[in-house]
């Protein structure tokens, strides 16, 4: 998803926003406002990941140590 984003990015500082209709700054803004979400979406997913790592370590740890 990060590659993904990246283009979407290097696509959009390639857009001549001075040469935009109003309805094409609108769409421009669209997309802006899409890719900041999708940007904010990964942060958390990477964030998840993290947190799903380390409860996966715990319920490892559980089972080889067994109950205390």
């Amino acid at each position: 998803m990060a590659d993904t984003i990246a283009e979407a990015v290097d696509l959009l500082y390639t857009v001549d926003q001075d040469n935009l209709t109003v309805d094409q700054q609108i769409a421009f803004g669209a997309a802006l406002a899409a890719l900041a979400q999708a940007e904010r979406l990964e942060q958390i997913n990477e964030r998840l990941l993290g947190i799903h790592q380390v409860l996966q370590s715990w319920a490892l740890r559980a089972t080889v140590d067994g109950p205390r």
